[in-house]
């Protein structure tokens, strides 16, 4: 039996008894009265076991809910601590990334350097050839010119060519 019950079954015995006149005091029946008093002995330890059930299986829910939540909050630190290390080695990637360019960006000047470098040698070897061969070949003109006309019709031909 509830004892919230047994307590309003007494409140009523207590308010359908007699009072003495003149008097606090009043008249209950012995009997209903100790009946309602052994039904509360009997309930209010019932009562109690019921609410140590309930306190005990809260304290477990809470223990429960406790596991769970540090349960969660692991988990959700490992998850942190994988994406900051996947974030250091995207970073780590690309300074790598960074660096390899820059490297091949200093080793294609190095060679257009050199390539240019190399031409220019070339061509000014070309050049003091060139002129080799045209000192060369003027003075094989020179010296044909001087066999085959005196230097009175050279004069002249000079002449001429230089009006025109």
């Amino acid at each position: 039996m509830d004892i919230l019950h047994l307590v309003d079954r007494l409140e009523e015995l207590f308010n359908d008894s007699r009072q003495l006149p003149f008097m606090r005091s009043v008249i209950i029946d012995e009997e209903k009265m100790l009946s309602i008093i052994d039904q509360m002995r009997v309930s209010i330890p019932e009562e109690i076991k019921k609410a140590q059930q309930m306190l005990s299986q809260k304290d477990r829910l809470l223990a429960q809910a406790q596991e769970e939540a540090n349960r969660t909050l692991q988990l959700a630190r490992e998850k942190a601590d994988q994406l900051v290390e996947k974030d250091a080695i995207i970073q780590s990637a690309q300074a790598r990334a960074s660096q390899i360019v820059e490297q091949s960006r200093r080793e294609a000047k190095f060679t257009r350097d050199e390539a240019d470098q190399y031409v220019i040698s070339s061509l000014a070897a070309l050049e003091l050839e060139l002129k080799r061969l045209l000192t060369q070949v003027q003075n094989g003109i020179n010296t044909l010119d001087k066999e085959n006309f005196p230097p009175e019709t050279y004069e002249a031909q000079s002449a001429e060519t230089e009006e025109q």
